[in-house]
This record gives structure tokens, sequence and C-alpha cells, in this order.
């Protein structure tokens, strides 16, 4: 049987958003991983995404990463946000998110969650608000609540937030 997508949009879902959670590579950044010659690993970050973060930050919105993948690429990405949740080398992200959750003291209604992939769907079920970049992998695009215009990398973040904010204090 095939899941519909459950497209809640509206400002009154927007506005209860207190957290943000996102993923990293196919949504923070276009998915690729370049390596250097010497053995090094590279990501490529969106300059506006990374604005938008900032933005969300100061108005009150909190940010926090769950990836599948470790990079210390991801932890000074990260850190240059102020991003202070950071979990990496996770396949079980619903026990991440649980463990945020309740640290944090929210409920699934208040928190927004950003994934490309088949690991990222236990969490994207749960969350107050899902959304999937455009290039997403099939199977999460049918399930989230929103599909962005952009690609992960390409500006899918800081659509979402600019979403988000725009119901809550109207940036």
């Amino acid at each position: 049987m095939m899941t519909m997508p459950r497209k809640r949009t509206g400002r009154a879902q927007f506005r209860k958003i207190k957290f943000l959670l996102l993923d990293v590579d196919g949504v923070m950044t276009d998915g690729g991983v370049y390596y250097t010659e010497e053995g090094g690993e590279m990501k490529k970050f969106n300059i506006q995404d990374g604005y938008g973060i900032v933005k969300a930050k100061k108005l009150g919105l909190e940010v926090g990463i769950i990836t599948g993948r470790v990079s210390k690429i991801v932890e000074r990405r990260a850190a240059e946000l102020g991003i202070r949740e950071v979990h990496q080398n996770l396949e079980d992200k619903l026990g991440a998110y649980t463990q945020i959750k309740s640290k944090l003291g929210l409920s699934d209604g208040e928190v927004a969650y950003i994934g490309d992939d088949e690991f990222d769907l236990p969490v994207l079920r749960i969350v107050g608000f899902s959304a999937a970049p455009a290039d997403a992998v099939d199977c999460v695009r049918k399930e989230v609540d929103y599909v962005c215009r952009r690609e992960g990398g390409r500006g899918a973040v800081r659509e979402v937030i600019d979403k988000i904010l725009q119901a809550r204090v109207g940036v």
C-alpha cells in the first residue's frame, strides 16, 4: 500500500516549530563526496543555507544535525553556524532524534526535519513538519509534508527556514 504525503504546510503548523533538524549529505550538501589525492574528503555547503541557519538561530529557531556519516568537515561547519546538537555516524536516526527531543523537552509537533533518503524516513514520519529537497529519493518525496523547489546543497535548507520564519515572525 502506497503512503500519500501528508502535505501539512499551514502557517499554524510552522508557528509550532521550535527546532529544525537536518541531514547533511544530500540536504546541507549536494550529496557528493570529493576526495583529494592525499585521501582527504571535501564537501560543498551552500552559503545561502548557512545564512538562513544563522538568521533562524537569531530569531529563536534552534537547529541540529543528524547524519549517517562522520566527518570533521561537518563538525567545522556546525561550529561556524553555532549548531550545538550534532549527531554523526548514525544509522538509527530515530534513536538520536528521540534523545534530542527528550534532552530539549520538545514534542514531535515542535520539530521539523529535512531528509533525502531512506534512513531519514523514521524521523520524517513522526516530526511536526517534514521536508525533502527536490532531488530526494522518490520514497522520501512521497511521504514528506513538503518537497522543496530547490535541491540539496543548493538552497533547500534556506527554503524551509524561510517558510518557517515567515509563519513564526513574519520575516
